[in-house]
């Protein structure tokens, strides 16, 4: 059993590394001379990201899928703060 949810949580991180490169890769961040404050809390998720990666590293993965749960809505934020960006371009 604890073998199968320790290949559920590496699973859950590998998903979570390839959904949070896509969204840096095609366009996801915010330009820092147009949004500097948005600009800066994109790159503390990109910490924070690493951090909980650090974490799961540590932890031989063994955390139920709670880190990459969290990774998970790490990534939803910041596509979040790329739509704010877009938003307040458009005005």
């Amino acid at each position: 059993m604890k073998s199968l949810l320790r290949k559920k949580t590496i699973l859950s991180c590998i998903i979570a590394v390839f959904l949070f490169a896509g969204i840096t890769a095609f366009g996801g961040k915010v330009s820092h001379k147009r949004h500097p404050n948005l600009a800066a809390a994109q790159t503390l998720i990109e910490k924070a990201v690493n951090k909980v990666s650090a974490a799961q590293a540590a932890n031989e993965f063994d955390m139920e899928g709670h880190a990459a749960k969290a990774k998970a809505l790490l990534d939803q934020a910041y596509a979040e703060i790329k739509l704010a960006a877009v938003t307040a371009n458009k005005k």
